[in-house]
């Protein structure tokens, strides 16, 4: 029987519970006796964005989850994915709502901005939470006020406690990483991946360097020498761990050596069908951190198209300046799944699979046979 018509069952009002949902406009220009038709959008759309923020938290926690248990098997992985896809479509449609924010004027605006007080876009835990939770991590951070971000919500102790949390809990970027770290075909014993791939790409570059040789006009070797000698250091700095480690303390990359190692073998295996779903999961994540860019550059917009580039935003920060500089790759969470292109190689030159390889990657329960431990911290 339809749990709808029962007697006493929930309706769709109660269910949903729209008496709170719907009763939270509460418009300040209304309060001080002057109603500014468009504060009622600004609220709107807000709110929705929170909610959005909400099950975007719900996703990636569930995600999170799912790596935290000693073994991920197939079934979770087409679960991951579905998540993951998800996110993405949830971000695309934050992306898009600033449309309807620029359907209100700057003056529109201005009649009702007076009665927003301290309160600011910065001070949305949720978004912050988000962050955290993704990856980005305090020392990439732009300092709000010359203060840690933190500082926003220190009269909040349950607030500054949920942060702590998730700056110190394993966020999805470090779970990811201790998963690529354990693709198969990465370790000697297997397949070796890194020398097979290494051998590839030395026969590239010597073969580029005997072209280079023959050139007769020397301005142009001279160039040709100078891209030879830079495409050899990139490479020298993926085959060689304490080069790659010297970027990481830079800042320029951000994934681990084996997993960054992980990452380049299922983007040039991704063919395999053992590396379909993982390649579908770095692509989900390069798609979550373009979209969140693309939201940051939006609101950027918005804010210089409503405020102008020099007025102080609401919460007390440099408004569209601030905005601005969160637009810097310090903000990219898989910043390496990004740079991966610069190390693929054409088809043919890939090394193939051996037997020994394939019929592992056949007999995997585990897909991708990855199993990150349960920890609580980083």
């Amino acid at each position: 029987m339809n749990l709808m018509v029962e007697q006493n069952g929930l309706s769709y009002s109660d269910y949903l519970q729209l008496d709170k949902v719907l009763d939270a406009q509460a418009l300040q220009s209304d309060a001080h006796g002057r109603p500014v038709h468009d504060e009622h959008l600004f609220i709107i759309i807000h709110q929705a964005y929170e909610l959005w923020f909400k099950q975007i938290i719900f996703e990636i926690d569930s995600i999170r989850e799912m790596f935290l248990y000693d073994t991920v098997d197939e079934a979770k992985m087409l679960e991951v994915n579905k998540r993951l896809q998800r996110t993405v479509m949830i971000i695309k449609l934050l992306v898009d709502q600033v449309l309807i924010l620029e359907t209100m004027t700057p003056l529109d605006f201005m009649d009702f901005r007076d009665y927003l007080s301290t309160a600011s876009g910065f001070q949305s835990l949720q978004f912050r939470l988000l962050e955290n939770k993704l990856g980005v991590r305090s020392e990439h951070r732009v300092r709000y006020n010359q203060s840690n971000y933190r500082e926003v919500y220190k009269d909040n102790k349950v607030q500054v406690e949920q942060l702590v949390a998730s700056e110190t809990e394993p966020s999805l970027c470090d779970l990811i990483q201790r998963w690529l770290e354990r693709t198969p075909g990465l370790s000697k014993d297997t397949f070796n991946f890194t020398q097979k791939y290494k051998e590839a790409v030395e026969g590239t570059l010597a073969e580029s360097f005997k072209s280079i040789e023959k050139e007769k006009n020397p301005d142009v070797k001279k160039v040709l020498l100078q891209n030879y000698k830079r495409k050899r250091e990139q490479y020298d700095s993926i085959f060689e761990e304490e080069k790659h480690n010297v970027l990481m303390a830079r800042g320029e990359r951000r994934f681990s050596f084996m997993a960054l190692q992980g990452a380049l073998m299922i983007s040039l295996y991704s063919e395999e069908p053992r590396f379909h779903q993982p390649h579908q999961i770095l692509i989900s994540l390069m798609d979550i951190d373009s979209l969140i860019t693309k939201w940051r550059y939006n609101h950027v917009i918005l804010v210089q198209r409503m405020l102008g580039s020099a007025q102080i935003g609401t919460g007390g920060s440099s408004g569209y300046q601030y905005l601005r500089s969160t637009l810097s790759e310090r903000y990219k969470v898989f910043l390496d799944l990004f740079n991966i292109s610069t190390f693929l190689i054409p088809r043919q030159l890939i090394p193939p699979l051996t037997p020994q390889i394939k019929t592992a990657l056949r007999n995997l329960e585990n897909h991708n046979g990855l199993e990150p431990k349960r920890e609580n911290k980083k």
